[in-house]
């Protein structure tokens, strides 16, 4: 089932980048009782999404966009992030 914080994420990425694939898996149950977990069972995710928009830019280029596409997300209401962005064909 979604969460409210992970659809919002979808969505976002979605509407940034016209992902050809994304995938925003929730990793907060395996981050129960440790540091950031806040009991929403929404605070630790991990972002594999692939778009054209990420060719020719480099892993920390890729990481900053998808963290300017979530806005206050990323250490406001989401403790973790781990992001894989690549473009299509890598």
């Amino acid at each position: 089932m979604t969460g409210p914080v992970q659809a919002e994420m979808e969505d976002l990425l979605r509407a940034a980048f016209a992902p050809v694939r994304l995938a925003v898996i929730n990793d907060s149950a395996s981050h129960r009782g440790h540091a950031g977990d806040d009991g929403s069972g929404e605070s630790h995710f991990t972002v594999e999404i692939e778009a054209e928009a990420f060719a020719g830019k480099s892993r920390l280029e890729r990481q900053r966009m998808v963290n300017r596409a979530l806005g206050d997300l990323p250490g406001q209401r989401v403790h973790a992030l781990a992001i894989k962005a690549k473009a299509p064909h890598e």
